[in-house]
């Protein structure tokens, strides 16, 4: 759709009143220069972890439905005290949930995928000249159920959006200026990246930098939706994400550091065909997604398997895990929570010995033990003990010279 601009504010974005009417101003800056305006929003500032809070208090193990009805609530505050900040400037502007703009999703609560979105409604508000104000992260199922999109889909949100009214641009609002080399939070010498790749900064996102949701990356890159990354504090100059960015030489253009993640170890598991393939599919079946794995040299007929997991996930991940030790008679599981994985990455990283030289030496100079390595064309990430993680991250920044 010609002349029709996505956006995306963050929840601390939106935290407060004050702040909701300095994202309507823009907002409207925008509807002002003769665009088209659908605006995705996140719940206001600490929301969504204060409803899980409320729920653990009365169910240490609460039902997935029924936390995404609880947890949907939070962005339909959002939108609605958007639309009465924007009206109050004079525009029209609509309100719609996940389910009136027509996100139709799959049926796996907590972290639904979305299967479709029917946009004749959205469609028809602009055609009438409105704002439309979305909220973000939620849809409904094809029971009509509400369901989530699990942590950052508000960007999924955003961008599937753009996607399929065929925007013109998709901007991300959020805290920072755009994507760093690292997070500035952090690391003070962080310096802001002009231009990055879908698959640079896809590996970022998943890798830990909070600044982007890897769905919302891979679909951006998938239906080529031009991203931009920019604060919604001031004006200056985000972070444009595009199919290809030419660099002269091999760079690591970014470091990220995940503490959000956890270890689980099955001990003395009989080595024997299909061994791995029923535990991941295990895994799979209850939509856990696994990381880093490892499985150590054969000795006596057993192996031992490590594998990382997001940490909210950590609970059933080890619940799955026991099931399986007890039916091929491993010794036992562990979990560790204490560890953290650092990534750097750039286009064409793994093919250059050097950089991996100079990682794994920084990390000796500060005496920190690698637990565990993998590596894509674009990324080498290592896990390490979770307390020594960000004192790392700066001296790498330095190490490399960013």
């Amino acid at each position: 759709m010609q002349d029709l601009i996505v956006q995306k504010y963050g929840g601390s974005s939106v935290a407060n009143v004050e702040r909701i009417k300095r994202v309507a101003g823009r907002i409207i800056e925008t509807k002002e220069k003769g665009k088209k305006v659908v605006v995705v929003v996140s719940a206001m500032g600490d929301t969504t972890d204060e409803l899980i809070d409320l729920a653990m208090k009365l169910n240490a193990n609460p039902p997935s439905r029924e936390m995404d009805m609880l947890l949907a609530t939070g962005e339909q505050v959002s939108i609605s005290l958007l639309a009465i900040a924007i009206q109050a400037k004079g525009h029209d502007v609509v309100s719609l949930t996940g389910a009136q703009c027509g996100i139709i999703t799959s049926s796996v609560h907590k972290k639904a995928r979305i299967n479709d979105i029917q946009t004749y409604r959205i469609e028809k508000e602009l055609a009438a000249g409105k704002i439309v104000i979305v909220a973000g992260f939620q849809g409904v199922d094809e029971n009509r159920d509400i369901t989530t999109l699990g942590r950052g889909g508000s960007d999924t949100s955003a961008v599937a959006l753009a996607a399929s009214l065929k925007a013109e641009l998709c901007e991300i609002y959020t805290d920072v200026d755009g994507v760093y080399t690292a997070d500035p939070r952090v690391v003070e010498e962080a310096s802001k990246i002009d231009e990055i790749s879908y698959q640079e900064v896809l590996e970022m996102a998943s890798t830990g930098a909070k600044v982007l949701h890897p769905r919302s990356v891979e679909m951006a890159e998938k239906f080529k939706v031009p991203l931009v990354v920019r604060s919604s504090y001031n004006y200056n100059e985000g972070t444009i994400i595009k199919e290809e960015v030419k660099m002269e030489k091999v760079l690591v253009r970014g470091i990220s550091l995940d503490e959000n993640i956890a270890k689980i170890s099955i001990f003395e598991v009989p080595d024997q065909p299909g061994i791995a393939f029923r535990l991941f599919s295990a895994l799979a079946k209850s939509n856990i997604h696994v990381d880093m794995i490892v499985q150590n040299v054969n000795r006596t007929a057993v192996n031992d398997i490590s594998f990382t997991i997001d940490v909210d996930e950590l609970q059933e991940a080890v619940s799955v895990a026991q099931k399986f030790a007890f039916e091929v008679n491993a010794q036992k599981v562990e979990y560790d929570q204490g560890v953290a994985k650092l990534s750097v990455i750039g286009t064409g990283i793994v093919a250059n010995a050097e950089i991996a030289s100079k990682f794994f030496e920084a990390l000796f100079e500060l005496g920190i033990n690698i637990q565990t390595i993998s590596t894509s064309e674009i990324k080498i990430s290592c896990l390490i003990d979770k307390e020594r993680g960000k004192e790392a991250m700066v001296h790498i920044h330095k190490k490399f010279d960013m």
